[in-house]
């Protein structure tokens, strides 16, 4: 039978698919923000991760997929102030929504779907982890992660990361990676990378939901920021490395 090829985002190839474990299939989608209704531009993308899945298994496979439901974030606090409800009324909402969509089109349910602020701890975990191996430091306002301490960072998306001014600065380097620039928000701009925070410390306004949007860690009362939210989720429910991470273009930086 003719092997599975797939395209290889950092090799930039189209190379036949070797699974880690033989026979079996570990896959990572990146869900929906539950925030508001998907248009079909969100739902082509599950349509296609769909179909991956549909392929090896048809072919044999035993495949595990996971998908994220992003239900703490900038965006879902945003809109549950501005609806006037809760963040959990607001996030159940529109995932039971996002659930209607997938399967009028008929998408496989992923085995399993995974809440953000269900893994919180695994979050703070991990932001501990980082702490430890000196990768991600503490600022006023969160726990960011130090993007020029990350072997490789920017592979993926081939972006070009220079070094930061206490590895000494040449007049070459990029000027994104000014020293302590860091994006507070979940939202920064994917062609011009810089610190990213992981924790974010409870605000002032924060407060009115305090007990929904903030947890205790040891750096610090806050909420996790989301791009450590997938991290921890992938490594818990697959392991530190798994076979096929799937999502829309503009996640691959």
């Amino acid at each position: 039978m003719t092997p599975i090829s797939l395209h290889n985002t950092l090799s930039g190839k189209k190379e036949k698919f070797e699974p880690l474990v033989a026979g079996h299939v570990g896959m990572y989608q990146c869900g929906p923000t539950v925030y508001d209704t998907a248009h079909i531009g969100n739902l082509r993308t599950f349509v296609f991760d769909d179909i991956v899945r549909r392929v090896f298994e048809y072919r044999g496979f035993a495949v595990t997929q996971v998908m994220n439901i992003t239900d703490v974030d900038d965006k879902t606090i945003r809109r549950s102030g501005e609806e006037g409800i809760s963040l959990a009324e607001l996030t159940s909402k529109y995932e039971a929504l996002f659930l209607a969509d997938i399967d009028t089109l008929n998408i496989l349910r992923p085995h399993h779907i995974l809440s953000a602020r269900a893994h919180v701890p695994d979050m703070i975990a991990m932001i501990s982890t980082l702490l430890e191996r000196g990768v991600a430091y503490v600022a006023k306002d969160g726990v960011y992660l130090s993007i020029n301490k990350v072997k490789n960072y920017g592979a993926l998306a081939k972006l070009k990361i220079g070094k930061s001014a206490e590895e000494g600065t040449d007049a070459d380097i990029d000027a994104n990676a000014k020293v302590h620039e860091r994006i507070a928000n979940d939202e920064y701009d994917k062609e011009n990378p810089r610190d990213f925070a992981v924790w974010k410390f409870s605000e002032d306004q924060d407060v009115k939901n305090a007990k929904e949007i903030s947890w205790d860690a040891p750096f610090g009362r806050g909420r996790p920021g989301w791009h450590i939210e997938c991290s921890a989720m992938a490594t818990k429910a697959l392991g530190d490395t798994l076979d096929i991470h799937t999502g829309g273009s503009d996640l691959v930086f």
